[in-house]
């Protein structure tokens, strides 16, 4: 077999593939409409918060995509005590809350800051987690068990192959863009204050 020919199969292979039965493309899909659901909660939490509307997203678009990778996360790790509403529930909370610290200690290495404070909550740790995030984490996790994902997973099921195909290398292609876009400019900012 040529190495041509290889790689094509290859690409179908990973085409193909699925993702507890979503194709490719539609949980690319699944992953965006993760990452809008979490940057519209973040911005009503702000709105909420401070009084003013603020784009919690790291890039221009609509995208927070630490809740897909959070809610992927979450699924793979609890799918077996979905059926125990409290242990789902603490278990949730508790990683969701390891997320969102290694999110920060992650931006802290990458921009030198990370984008939330909890220092003005009760029970919170270097400003970073809180005890009101992490009751919020747990319900979000039996929320996202009990119905969200069903639903989001039913209705990204039914978008056709192409269709599915379209809208996701659309999707990766806006953001691949917008997040490195971002990303050097704040690169350069950064080089700036220095």
């Amino acid at each position: 077999m040529r190495k041509k020919e290889y790689r094509s199969e290859k690409m179908s292979d990973l085409i193909a593939m699925q993702y507890h039965g979503l194709s490719m493309a539609q949980t690319i899909v699944w992953f965006f409409i993760y990452a809008f659901i979490g940057w519209v909660m973040e911005c009503i939490v702000i709105r909420r918060e401070k009084g003013i509307w603020e784009n919690r997203g790291f890039a221009k678009l609509p995208f927070c995509i630490i809740y897909p990778f959070g809610a992927i996360a979450v699924y793979e790790l609890l799918s077996p005590i979905a059926d125990n509403i409290v242990a789902l529930y603490i278990s949730g909370a508790i990683i969701a809350t390891t997320i969102e610290y290694i999110t920060a200690k992650v931006m802290l290495m990458l921009f030198g800051e990370f984008w939330w404070d909890y220092k003005n909550k009760f029970m919170n740790y270097q400003g970073i987690i809180c005890l009101e995030s992490t009751v919020g984490w747990g319900l979000l996790t039996v929320f996202f068990f009990k119905f969200m994902n069903r639903y989001v997973t039913i209705g990204v099921s039914r978008i056709p192959g192409r269709i599915a195909n379209t809208i996701a290398i659309t999707l990766l292609v806006a953001y691949i863009l917008d997040f490195t876009t971002q990303f050097l400019h704040s690169l350069s900012k950064e080089k700036e204050c220095n």
